[in-house]
């Protein structure tokens, strides 16, 4: 008899373990216009609209490059939801049977290059290369 129970409790405890929860962690990364190659703290992670997984709470570097616009550097913050708190996350993560999502949309908007002075730039690079050919 007491076998019986030890062995239920064991099934239902395998059984809760099994159907514990978790949380997923994904940031969307949007751009006007789309198409900027998209870089998370140094690590190229895809062109825009782009969705990736991140695994911390916290201030990213985020880089945008796209042909005709400005290169866009500028940190963006994730906020720590409550249920990621320490303590409660165990509950989220371990015991909860749901699937939690916490996802982040970033929008960012590129500047086009229009008013670049291409004569300016060949200006410079001609007046670099006059001082790197003059020996001391």
């Amino acid at each position: 008899m007491k076998y019986n129970k030890i062995v239920q409790l064991t099934i239902t405890a395998a059984c809760l373990l099994a159907l514990n929860g978790c949380v997923e962690r994904l940031i969307t990364i949007t751009s006007q216009p789309a198409g900027a190659a998209v870089w998370l703290n140094g690590q190229e992670v895809g062109a825009t609209p782009v969705t990736v997984p991140f695994t911390f709470y916290g201030t990213y570097d985020v880089t945008l490059r796209k042909d005709g616009c400005q290169t866009l550097n500028q940190p963006k913050k994730t906020p720590v939801p409550f249920y990621q708190w320490p303590g409660i996350d165990l509950v989220a993560e371990c015991l909860i049977p749901a699937k939690f999502t916490d996802q982040h949309t970033w929008h960012f908007q590129l500047e086009s290059n229009d008013n670049f002075d291409t004569d300016k730039l060949i200006d410079r690079a001609k007046t670099l290369r006059q001082n790197m050919t003059k020996t001391p």
